[in-house]
């Protein structure tokens, strides 16, 4: 019977006798290690099952007793144990990895969800953003003043992507402007009584003019009766549209379309289609001259009824109207803050803050301007503009007591605080906030924007442009201003 034992005994026949001899010790030396070592491989570590090299039992020096004990430490480590030390390693990676991703992922959904939520809340009338904790009054160095019209600023807009302003006034002239430069790019000037058959533009005071959301058209309405649309980028006259038998004093096109709302002194409410350059139809209800009128998204419209003293909401589709009362004076001026709130103000001095679910103003601010005149024939500031941050808790008021005020809407529209106040000097006939709310455009002039029942000879027919600062969000940026 054959083992490894005979089959190794036979050596190299080229090897000499004395070889033999050496080979023959060697052999018998490597029996006796070869029994070692399967004596210690018959005998397991009691504790583990480790392979040792033979090579280490028999050539390795001697090894001291604490260096000893470390590398039982270290080699102490079974196969198995390694496998499953290296498993753990890699699934805490992947599952580092995978937090990471679902992190990005979950950035991604919520500013989606965010997007999406703001959406539902826009369209319900509900959006509120919290503007106004953040916003600080600036320098009055700060405050740019373009002029260019003769006689006083009566109503102005400002181009969705907030580049250009464009004005109007007494003088039937408009002008468009470059915010960033302040430099004039176009002038269609106002024409002479009697001249209307051959001159392009106005020949009367415009009262009100009005932008597309998608800055394609202008709206411009005068006392002569008339609706003039331009191309707004160029400012070339495209039409005329004829069918109000007084001044009109308010224009709006509804957001995302090209549907135009007018109103006027004629009581009465006219839609338009300025893309097939049609009139669609009128609406009447308001027992006096409408002052102004306001829309946004929906299709419906909310307009000041002056001295019939109501607000009404105009729902152009069931060719309804609902309708609010709650100022003692004349109302002059409104704004939509959103889909179901918005601002009025009236020639007793108070502005007022409305929701279209209630008959009365949620809130109403007396004397919202101060008041002029002997103390014992004290006569409160007529509020003549109001301008809203749309979607937002900031909304500011202009009369003519040398300032512009800024207010704060309090939670869900239930108030409103004083921020702070802008020192312009003038009849402040018009505001309007930029859509990124980055500023606040002043139309300013020397008389009221319906009359001339006073004239302050030291104010300035321009447009106020009022840069809306925010606070420092951290210490550093607070060094940096300094």
């Amino acid at each position: 019977m054959s083992s490894s034992f005979f089959i190794k005994s036979k050596s190299n026949p080229k090897l000499s006798k004395k070889g033999k001899n050496t080979a023959g010790t060697k052999r018998k030396a490597d029996r006796d290690s070869g029994a070692k070592s399967k004596v210690q491989a018959k005998k397991p570590n009691s504790k583990y099952n480790v392979e040792i090299s033979s090579d280490s039992d028999t050539e390795g020096p001697t090894v001291p007793k604490k260096r000893q004990a470390n590398e039982e430490n270290e080699y102490d480590e079974t196969p198995q144990e390694k496998k499953l030390r290296l498993a753990k390693l890699y699934l805490e990676q992947l599952k580092e990895e995978e937090e990471k991703r679902a992190e990005e992922d979950d950035f991604e959904t919520d500013l989606i969800a965010g997007r999406l939520q703001e959406e539902v809340l826009e369209q319900k009338g509900k959006l509120q953003r919290p503007i106004a904790k953040d916003l600080i009054a600036p320098d009055a160095s700060e405050i740019r003043l373009l002029r260019g019209h003769k006689l006083p600023i009566t109503c102005l807009v400002i181009s969705p992507d907030d580049k250009y302003i464009f004005s109007a006034a007494k003088d039937c002239s408009i002008i468009k402007w470059d915010v960033e430069s302040g430099k004039k790019l176009h002038t269609v000037h106002g024409g002479r009584k009697g001249t209307e058959d051959r001159h392009v533009g106005h020949t009367a005071h415009i009262l009100c003019m009005a932008i597309s959301s998608d800055g394609k058209y202008m709206a411009t309405g005068d006392m002569n009766k008339l609706i003039m649309i331009w191309e707004a980028e160029t400012c070339k006259h495209l039409y005329k549209f004829t069918g109000h038998k007084g001044p009109v004093s308010g224009l709006s096109f509804r957001r995302g379309t090209h549907d135009l709302y007018s109103a006027s002194h004629d009581r009465s409410i006219k839609v338009w289609n300025v893309n097939e350059n049609a009139y669609v139809e009128t609406l009447f209800g308001h027992q006096d001259a409408i002052t102004g009128l306001d829309s946004l998204s929906r299709e419906r419209c909310v307009t000041a009824g002056g001295r019939d003293r109501t607000v009404r909401v105009w729902k152009i589709a069931e060719e309804s109207q609902l309708v609010f009362h709650g100022h003692e004076g004349s109302i002059d001026c409104i704004q939509l803050i959103n889909e179901e709130h918005m601002i009025t103000g009236a020639d007793d001095g108070s502005l007022s803050l409305w929701s279209v679910n209630k008959k009365k103003p949620l809130s109403t601010v007396r004397q919202a301007h101060g008041c002029h005149g002997d103390a014992e024939l004290q006569q409160p500031h007529w509020v003549a503009s109001v301008a809203a941050l749309h979607n937002s808790d900031t909304v500011a008021s202009g009369s003519h007591n040398s300032q512009v005020q800024l207010w704060k809407c309090t939670q869900n529209y239930r108030g409103l605080e004083p921020l702070f106040n802008v020192p312009v000097s003038g009849f402040v006939n018009s505001l309007k906030f930029s859509n990124s709310g980055q500023f606040l455009a002043a139309g300013v002039g020397q008389e009221h924007r319906l009359g001339r029942w006073w004239r302050l000879k030291e104010a300035k027919n321009g447009i106020y442009v009022i840069p809306l600062k925010r606070k420092p969000s951290n210490p550093e940026e607070t060094k940096m201003t300094d």
